[in-house]
């Protein structure tokens, strides 16, 4: 009989909760509401959420919509979806987390109070993101989009190093790949130049890293669960294959594989902050009914 344990350290992270939470009450009122964006990187809990009647928009979606509720997701959004909410007559259900809210403040209190220099002359503002992600978009708003985008350790050697520079990370990038970014931008800055680093990484989420790690050494086979869109997703699954290479990244139930589980005693079932508890019972159901 194979043993099944689902790591109860997954799940979704305290801003998920809150903006799914927000959702379920407005809609539980038989109010119409939209969401800007998929409020939560899994398609199977936007579905859920769809039957509920969650209806998703996009930027395009919102300039044509005229005196509705609009749930603004986790992530955050730049300050020009407010200005068009404000001229729209839109009502916003604000579930923006506190921590990218925080941050999105610190970015905006940075950009105001740096001097207006001509382009290629004045302080950098740098975000350690991933490009075109809804969070990082949010913050890059804060900036008049001036602040520039790594996605990763090779893109720091792009950065002018004679200019001051002051960098942020989106919150749910690797703290080590952070860690190695300031350390060379440390030994290449130049003596003339500023440089300061904050460390705006959500612990909910880099904690998880080397509890998720202990966990996948635990199981001769590892199913991480989560949306493939989901950028911490991403970063805790390839955690899983470092010290486990019989780790498989699976979206929902029917993408488990039966010869996976030849010869195995023991699974563990772990997820992203996108991934809900009930799609990880899910799992673990699909596999106990599977024949031996």
């Amino acid at each position: 009989m194979i043993q099944i344990e689902i790591d109860n350290g997954s799940g979704f992270c305290f801003g998920v909760t809150t903006a799914i939470k927000k959702a379920e009450e407005e809609l539980a009122q038989g109010q119409t509401l939209y969401c800007l964006g998929d409020i939560v990187h899994n398609g199977m809990e936007c579905d859920r959420l769809r039957e509920m009647g969650l209806i998703t928009i996009n930027h395009d979606d919102m300039r044509n919509l005229h005196d509705v509720k609009v749930l603004l997701r986790a992530h955050g959004e730049p300050p020009e979806t407010y200005e068009l909410a404000r001229r729209n007559n839109i009502e916003i259900i604000d579930a923006t987390c506190p921590v990218v809210l925080q941050l999105q403040k610190r970015i905006k209190k940075q950009y105001e109070t740096s001097p207006d220099l001509p382009k290629g002359e004045g302080a950098q503002i740098v975000i350690f993101g991933k490009k075109g992600h809804a969070e990082v978009l949010g913050l890059v708003g804060q900036t008049q989009s001036t602040a520039i985008v790594i996605e990763n350790f090779d893109e720091v050697t792009t950065l002018d190093f004679t200019r001051d520079i002051y960098l942020y990370s989106q919150t749910t990038k690797s703290l080590d790949e952070f860690h190695r970014i300031i350390d060379y931008i440390q030994s290449h800055i130049s003596p003339e130049a500023t440089f300061k680093s904050f460390d705006t990484i959500c612990r909910s989420v880099a904690n998880r890293m080397p509890n998720i790690s202990q966990f996948a050494t635990k199981h001769d086979l590892i199913l991480f669960v989560c949306g493939r869109k989901s950028s911490n997703g991403k970063v805790l699954f390839n955690e899983c294959l470092r010290v486990n290479p019989n780790s498989h990244l699976v979206e929902d139930p029917q993408e488990i594989q039966p010869e996976w589980l030849e010869g195995i005693q023991t699974v563990g079932i772990c997820g992203a902050t996108s991934t809900p508890r009930w799609l990880m019972e899910q799992c673990r159901d699909a596999i106990l009914q599977m024949p031996e």
